[in-house]
């Protein structure tokens, strides 16, 4: 006896209803597929860092001069004092003679601070720039007033005299200039300047005089730690007509 194999409408339905699952299947995977895709992409983009230009400086020449006074003092923000803190009740340093004081101070050398901080990086210059300092740690000049250790005093190998100004010969006058000048590491006066010293008489005539003659001069550098170093020095200048 043969089996009759069904077919027909009932069979037609059952594969029209399995092909309908599938292409629904297929068509949210792909549905899936394009929307991750243009998210990722838009997220991407979004990240992609814009390029910067950057600025850089290897020498103190390029820092250019410093702000005035006036518009440091025009930047100023107004800060209200601080409420008065209670004194402290514990820690409070007591006073001890000399002989028992215990020297614990320790200088670096120019060199050293050089080495732990040759690049200093800033941003914010502007947009899509950023600046670089990179000066190298020989030529780094002290301020006139920092303080820079050293065991030997530079010393002077070619002295130049100062010309006695025209105007103050004609007039028959005096002075006394103290002069203040930057020695580099080389033995070079970098930068000189007039100050104002015990004596000092008719400085303003025979200022031009001394700081022009002090770029001259040469010098064995200040030792410090074995190794030259760029040092500030003062010297007092007389101005005679005999």
């Amino acid at each position: 006896m043969r089996v009759a194999t069904p077919y027909g409408a009932f069979e037609l339905k059952r594969v029209y209803q399995r092909n309908l699952g599938l292409a629904v299947i297929i068509a949210g995977l792909i549905h899936i597929i394009l929307i991750g895709s243009f998210l990722l992409f838009t997220q991407i983009k979004a990240q992609k860092p814009v390029a910067t230009r950057v600025i850089r400086i290897k020498s103190v020449a390029e820092l250019g001069a410093p702000p005035s006074l006036s518009q440091s003092m025009a930047q100023q923000v107004a800060v209200a004092a601080p409420a008065a803190a209670a004194a402290p009740s514990v820690g409070i340093p007591e006073a001890v003679p000399d002989d028992q004081v215990k020297e614990t101070v320790t200088l670096a050398t120019q060199r050293e601070l050089g080495l732990q901080n040759p690049t200093v990086a800033t941003e914010g210059t502007g947009k899509g720039e950023s600046l670089a300092i990179e000066i190298s740690p020989d030529e780094y000049l002290p301020t006139a007033d920092e303080f820079v250790p050293y065991e030997e005093a530079p010393v002077p190998i070619k002295w130049v005299k100062p010309p006695f100004p025209d105007l103050a010969r004609k007039a028959s006058v005096e002075g006394v200039v103290w002069v203040q000048a930057l020695v580099d590491k080389h033995g070079k006066v970098r930068d000189s300047k007039c100050i104002k010293g015990p004596g000092t008489v008719n400085q303003d005539i025979f200022c031009e005089a001394a700081t022009k003659a002090a770029m001259q001069n040469e010098y064995k550098p200040a030792i410090s730690n074995k190794e030259p170093v760029a040092v500030w020095v003062q010297y007092k200048v007389e101005f005679t007509l005999k």
